[in-house]
């Protein structure tokens, strides 16, 4: 039986997303709030503000979709960058 690494490390589920100039704010079911920077995805550092604020939570929890600007993010690719 294979197991997701979400399942192995007990991933929170995405709840919200704020922006503020240079960061993204993303609310966390575990009560943490965590601020990536803007600048580390360029789609969304080249976005506008209604751009932004056209996003997906999906159902599971664990990812964000921006349809406009075709960009898709994981909670394990900003909790774990550095993880393959």
């Amino acid at each position: 039986m294979n197991i997701s690494i979400a399942e192995q490390i007990k991933t929170p589920a995405i709840l919200n997303v704020k922006f503020s100039e240079d960061f993204m704010h993303v609310g966390l079911s575990d009560g943490r709030i965590v601020a990536i920077p803007l600048a580390w995805y360029p789609k969304l550092s080249d976005a506008t503000n209604e751009q932004l604020e056209n996003y997906e939570i999906s159902p599971s929890g664990y990812g964000i979709h921006w349809p406009d600007i075709d960009e898709d993010l994981s909670v394990l690719g900003f909790l774990f960058p550095d993880r393959k």
